[in-house]
């Protein structure tokens, strides 16, 4: 199994059981590895709110880690990279930024008329990318929805102008989601309207240009990196120690656990093992890639040197 293969069936692996995942085509590896490596500054949009029970609104632990370790990857190649998510989800994002990769620039939507905001960013900004990651998109009633099928419109900030903003603008859009209610994902609407729970209801009703789906959202901070780290020549993962002060940063700022809606060290109902050992599996495969590649480059340069 090629290099592209393996990583996309450890980030399909569906220890949710969330339906969706096996009855998805090959993630589009090689396009996203190419067009990330001309990338020169990329918008990241993140944030999905839960509701407690006390009615009071917080953000998820899916998203902020993740997107933590894409600007991190990005801004090691060059790419500069500027972080967008609204007042929900900001402490979170805070914390993870902070830990992770404080130079990131992190902006915060306006709760009110977002759409100008959002078109003025994107026409001052020039991005050559626009990455959504576990960010609510847009289902066909015009309303955003949680994996339960229930409206959420008045918990987030309407940000869904990114998509065809970011398009006008002539950037490539990617978009990173598990359940099929996240922006951009409206790409497999087939698959997420048949196999996933109320899915012909949540679905997104746009597609971005490449569309990555995984287990959880965050593992795609994982994926791309892994990605980058061949075009560097260097791991640009973080550390199972990093991940685990990162989930727990996120967790002490606020966030909650999207599935359970408990402040645990958790995502998606997943235990903080079960999300390291996938961590594990992607930087053993990206160790075992950049060994590949420097003992194919010594021993083409020695058969350069015979031939001079």
């Amino acid at each position: 199994m090629k290099f592209y293969e393996r990583l996309d069936a450890i980030m399909k692996q569906d220890f949710g059981a969330r339906g969706l995942l096996s009855s998805l085509p090959a993630s589009p590896l090689a396009q996203t590895a190419l067009s990330l490596s001309q990338a020169r500054h990329a918008i990241l949009l993140t944030g999905f709110p839960v509701r407690l029970p006390d009615g009071s609104i917080v953000g998820e632990t899916d998203g902020p880690s993740g997107t933590a370790n894409l600007a991190y990857a990005l801004l090691e190649t060059g790419c500069r990279v500027s972080v967008v998510t609204d007042f929900v989800s900001l402490p979170l994002l805070e914390a993870a930024l902070a830990l992770r990769v404080p130079s990131a620039e992190l902006i915060v939507l306006p709760q009110n008329e977002p759409e100008p905001f959002i078109k003025e960013l994107v026409q001052r900004v020039k991005p050559t990318h626009f990455i959504s990651l576990e960010r609510p998109g847009k289902a066909q009633d015009g309303h955003y929805h949680n994996m339960r099928g229930e409206q959420i419109d008045d918990m987030l900030t309407d940000s869904a102008a990114f998509l065809s903003e970011a398009k006008k603008a002539g950037a490539t859009t990617i978009a990173i989601g598990d359940g099929g209610n996240e922006m951009g994902m409206g790409a497999f609407r087939a698959e997420i309207a048949a196999g996933v729970a109320c899915g012909e209801t949540i679905c997104a009703r746009e597609a971005a240009d490449l569309t990555l789906a995984g287990g959880v959202s965050n593992w795609w901070g994982w994926g791309i990196a892994s990605l980058l780290s061949l075009r560097l020549g260097r791991s640009l993962l973080p550390s199972e120690e990093t991940e685990a002060r990162l989930l727990r940063q996120v967790v002490l700022a606020g966030g909650v656990d999207g599935a359970t809606r408990e402040a645990t060290v958790t995502v998606d109902n997943l235990s903080l093992e079960v999300n390291l050992s996938v961590l594990r599996a992607v930087a053993g495969l990206t160790v075992d890639a950049l060994s590949s590649a420097r003992k194919k480059a010594a021993k083409e340069a020695v058969l350069q040197q015979a031939e001079a």
